[in-house]
């Protein structure tokens, strides 16, 4: 096959990767704000049953897949279109960055409970157990499971590593300053360690120190628009994932 065929060949594949992981995005994002807005609880209160107009939630899993409309077609929860367009953003660049490797099916399985994650956050300033624990335990183990397959650009052991490393680097300022930190941060940063860690401790840091970086610039401009004191505490967790998903990125490119 000549090689300028063959390289059209290849771009054409990565396209259509890109296109399916972005359309994967679009389809699981439609079906985030239902479960945004049942999980926007504060810790002591069971999840939402019902819609604002007091309709039960049913459906699929216990009525947590659906839409979020009420029964007379009223939306309700963060903005499905917003939210959709978000998902498939983060996903196609996930697959531009990481190519047809096998952590890709890891990020992109990871991708919606992040975004809901983040949702959840900044609603309530909650990160709940159902999400972090589960995401950090599914991380390892479906990294060790691209581990066995050809083509992987990581290492599982230091994912494993970097999931203790970031779990205990947090649970140390959780420790020094409990009011400024959730602990539901520390268990985050157990399956965020293990997905940066994939790339080894260049990436791990980067994404680290990224995140802590995002959460201090927007608590800085809070205090500087008056919306937030200095002591004022803020959701972690969407800059924690956020650092994540820029140190994934590079760590997909340089691997590439």
């Amino acid at each position: 096959m000549p090689l300028g065929s063959r390289a059209h060949r290849v771009h054409g594949v990565y396209q259509l990767l890109i296109a399916v992981a972005a359309a994967w995005g679009a389809a699981t994002g439609a079906l985030l704000p239902r479960a945004a807005y049942r999980l926007a609880v504060e810790p002591e209160e069971p999840w939402r049953g019902d819609c604002p107009a007091g309709h039960p939630l049913t459906g699929p899993l216990g009525g947590w897949v659906g839409r979020a409309r009420c029964a007379d077609g009223t939306a309700y929860g963060p903005r499905t279109a917003l939210v959709a367009s978000v998902t498939a953003l983060v996903c196609a660049l996930l697959a531009a960055a990481t190519g047809p490797r096998p952590e890709l099916g890891v990020w992109l399985l990871a991708a919606p409970f992040a975004v809901l994650l983040a949702l959840t956050d900044y609603a309530v300033h909650r990160l709940p157990d159902v999400l972090t624990l589960p995401l950090a335990a599914a991380a390892a183990l479906l990294l060790g499971l691209a581990a066995l397959l050809p083509g992987s650009a990581g290492s599982w052991p230091t994912a494993l590593l970097g999931a203790l490393v970031l779990g205990g680097a947090y649970f140390a300022l959780f420790l020094i300053n409990p009011a400024g930190m959730g602990f539901g941060d520390v268990k985050l940063a157990v399956g965020l360690g293990a997905a940066l860690g994939w790339y080894g401790w260049t990436v791990l840091f980067t994404g680290a120190f990224a995140g802590l970086l995002f959460g201090a610039v927007y608590g800085v401009a809070l205090v500087a628009l008056r919306r937030a004191g200095r002591k004022s505490a803020i959701p972690l967790g969407p800059f924690m994932i956020g650092g994540a998903f820029v140190g994934l990125l590079l760590g997909g490119l340089a691997a590439g």
